[in-house]
């Protein structure tokens, strides 16, 4: 009976979030459905964003997921990478102790290597810390650094101080979504590193190969399904945050599409805040709302789908050529 309780208290909770994401999804799906079409997918809005489509959305979206990616995903490999392979596997305390009797060049040695445990806990500290702050700073962080800063330095030093840069883009929006979905993709990575067996790389070393061929031949090519996995959670992340790129880049109403860095892009999430808190006559603009959260949520799962298939693919190779 003691074993019993607690499982059944872990069946029933799961079955309630289960039901609730499905009365979630079946409420968006039956009146979202009805107004997708291929018109709504390929056209922009029109009258007020009270009719037309969202396409300018879509591929504003899928663009700034791309950027964000790209950004986020190398920085966090090699963070990742640094903080497993190279950081010293010791403390401070233990550093300082030696440090103490150290004598020479033996003391420069141990003074590097607390330098090297120093930066590896700043870091670990700063992922950390990254993790747990809300959405909404890093969008007011994104404004005042990304946009204020460097966008208006580059005016300054490239354009004479024309208006270049040195305002919303999209480029701005998908560094801000870098900075947040950063901690993701570290903790994914070197959970995927810590999972690689050490005789492999006591194996490698021991045949003649360097530190860095070892980790890239033999560690990443094994932790690469765990890599992929923190690129999808990412993108999970990404594609659905509106609070970091309210000040950032996206765009009230933009029929165009952005074609460079600096332009300012329509995004589905901040397309859906407008349509439910601004729109002037709101039963005529449900359908559209719900149909935008549809194309979202779908759109979002497609994303993590290719990551999956891609994952699996990789998976699959390494597999063969083992």
């Amino acid at each position: 009976m003691k074993e019993r309780v607690p499982v059944g208290l872990l069946a029933v909770a799961t079955g309630i979030i289960v039901v609730m994401l499905a009365v979630i999804l079946g409420n968006i799906v039956l009146n979202g459905v009805g107004w997708i079409s291929w018109e709504f997918l390929t056209s922009p809005p029109r009258e007020g964003m009270m009719a037309g489509g969202v396409y300018p959305a879509i591929f504003g979206t899928v663009f700034l997921v791309l950027l964000m990616t790209v950004a986020a995903v190398p920085v966090g490999v090699i963070t990742a990478i640094y903080l497993n392979e190279y950081a010293p596997p010791v403390t401070a305390a233990q550093v300082r102790s030696k440090l103490a009797r150290a004598r020479g060049i033996e003391w420069l040695a141990e003074f590097w290597r607390l330098v090297q445990v120093y930066v590896a806990n700043v870091t670990r500290t700063a992922v950390t810390t990254l993790a747990g702050v809300p959405s909404i700073v890093f969008g007011l962080f994104g404004l005042g650094f990304f946009v204020q800063f460097i966008g208006a330095g580059i005016d300054r030093t490239l354009y004479g101080g024309e208006l270049v840069f040195g305002q919303p883009a999209i480029i701005w929006a998908a560094l801000t979504l870098a900075l947040l979905t950063l901690p993701i993709i570290i903790v994914a990575t070197e959970e995927a590193l810590r999972a690689v067996p050490h005789d492999l790389r006591d194996a490698s070393l021991a045949l003649g190969a360097t530190k860095w061929q070892t980790i890239s031949r033999v560690v990443l090519p094994q932790a690469l399904p765990g890599i992929l996995t923190g690129t999808i959670l990412t993108i999970s992340r990404g594609a659905g945050e509106v609070a970091p790129i309210l000040f950032t880049g996206a765009a009230y109403f933009l029929p165009h599409l952005p074609t460079r860095l600096n332009d300012q892009f329509m995004h589905l999430g901040y397309h859906v805040f407008i349509l439910s808190t601004q729109s002037p006559n709101v039963e005529k603009t449900r359908p559209i709302l719900y149909a935008t959260v549809l194309v979202l949520l779908v759109l979002t799962f497609s994303l993590n789908l290719v990551g999956v298939m891609i994952r699996m693919r990789m998976r699959k190779r390494w597999r063969r050529g083992r």
